[in-house]
Parts: C-alpha cells; sequence; structure tokens
C-alpha cells in the first residue's frame, strides 16, 4: 500500500477549486433570470448552464443539464420552490440547492431548512455574499446567514421537533394540491398529471385527512401559507 500524503487531499481541494461550478438559474422573472446570469458571468469560476422559469421546467432542466448548484426562487408557476427542491433533493441527490428569495420570516426559513435546501441567500446580498453561497454549498456545506440559522433553531425548539402537517404530505400530495388550489377541478388535474381522477380523488381525500382541512378554500389558503402557490395563481379558488 502506498504511503498517504496529506499534499493528496490538498492537491484535490485545488483542483476542485479551478473546475468551473455549473448552474441552474430558476426563477419566474426573465429580468431577474438576466441579472443573475450577468452577474454570475463576470465570476471566473461559474458556469450558468441553463435556466427555468417554472417549477416543472426546473426539474426537467436539473435532470438534463446536471448542474452542480440550483440557484432557486420560491415563488414559481406551477410547482413551488419548496416542492423543487424537495423533488431534486430524491432525484438528483448530488445537486446542491441554493434558494435564492425575499422571504425572510422566520416560519418560510424553517421550511426551506426542511425541504432539503442547502442554503439561503436573500435577493437583497451583494454579489460577494452570493458567490460565497454557491462555493460554500458546492463544497459540501450548508449556507444561512447567523440570523437565519438562529431563528430556524428557535422555530425547531418551539415545535419540539415535531414535524407540521405540510411536511406529511408526499410528493404527489404536494403537486395535488398546488393544482387543486390553482383551482383545477380533478379530471384538470388528472389530465396534467397523466393519472385517473378516481386516483386524484384519494389523493384529495387524504391531503384533508393529513391537514384536517375539508374545503377547497381551506385547502388554497393553507398552500398559500406555506409557500406552494402564490396568492395570484389561487385566485380561481379563492372566488369558489
Amino acid at each position: 500500500m502506498g504511503e498517504y500524503k496529506p499534499e493528496t487531499l490538498q492537491m484535490q481541494k485545488a483542483s476542485a477549486k479551478r473546475t468551473k461550478i455549473k448552474i441552474l438559474v430558476v426563477d419566474d422573472h426573465p429580468v431577474v433570470r438576466k441579472g443573475l446570469q450577468a452577474c454570475l458571468g463576470r465570476q471566473a469560476r461559474l458556469k450558468v448552464v441553463g435556466e427555468a422559469a417554472d417549477g416543472n421546467e426546473a426539474i426537467r432542466r436539473a435532470r438534463e443539464l446536471e448542474p452542480d448548484v440550483v440557484l432557486l426562487d420560491l415563488d414559481l408557476p406551477g410547482l413551488s420552490g419548496l416542492a423543487v427542491a424537495e423533488l431534486l433533493r430524491k432525484e438528483t441527490p448530488k445537486v446542491r440547492i441554493l434558494v435564492l428569495s425575499v422571504h425572510k420570516n422566520r416560519d418560510y426559513i424553517f421550511r426551506i431548512i426542511q425541504s432539503g435546501a442547502h442554503g439561503y441567500v436573500s435577493k437583497e446580498a451583494s454579489p460577494e455574499e452570493l458567490l460565497l453561497a454557491i462555493e460554500s454549498v458546492c463544497e459540501g456545506e450548508a449556507f444561512f446567514a447567523p440570523q437565519i440559522a438562529q431563528a430556524a433553531l428557535r422555530e425547531f425548539v418551539t415545535s419540539g421537533g415535531k414535524k407540521q402537517p405540510f411536511i406529511q404530505l408526499t410528493t404527489r400530495e404536494r403537486e395535488v394540491l398546488a393544482l387543486i388550489a390553482e383551482g383545477q377541478s380533478n379530471k384538470e388535474v388528472a389530465n396534467r398529471l397523466g393519472i385517473g381522477v378516481r386516483t386524484i380523488e384519494t389523493h384529495r381525500e387524504r391531503i384533508m385527512e393529513k391537514l384536517n382541512i375539508h374545503t377547497i378554500a381551506g385547502l388554497t389558503r393553507f398552500a398559500i401559507r406555506n409557500g406552494v402557490i402564490s396568492l395570484e395563481e389561487s385566485r380561481p379558488a379563492l372566488r369558489r
């Protein structure tokens, strides 16, 4: 057996740092996507390999492009950023997920952590902080500002570490919840997901039972509070 040399690990790390970090930018605003690409494009170590404007496209592009880091907004059409983060963690575990959002309240941050995201950066952050966050998550570290981490820890301690109702839903149930909350009928949801109407009805019954919510309006309000959909997407369901 060859003798272990500490220099070897250092050389591997140095080599990794010379490798470009491939990034997928996910945001529903074209101006934001272009601005991020321009900002990141000025960094020698970063390479934007693609972009996506909604949750479903984000999942598809992540599978196709195999980025190192997905820079993910939370307020997306279709699947929310939280649902995208959970799906990516299951389907593409090597991809690092960095949430870039305006949401700062502790409940939202706690859900971001529970979704499996590797880090969170405010959209008000400087380019230097964004670069540090990308490099940190790419190297296997978590990146959360100290005040954010403290708020999440307080929430965890207060809840006793118990799972919130939203966390009990399966990925499919969250997809169904999002579409129902957008005002789509069982038939429309079934066509969208490519499954039977009866299966959708079963999913809806289980969602209502798990959440102890038994009206479409109630499900819609729950979906908005938990970041599954935005207020604009929910208007058809709320009008019912």
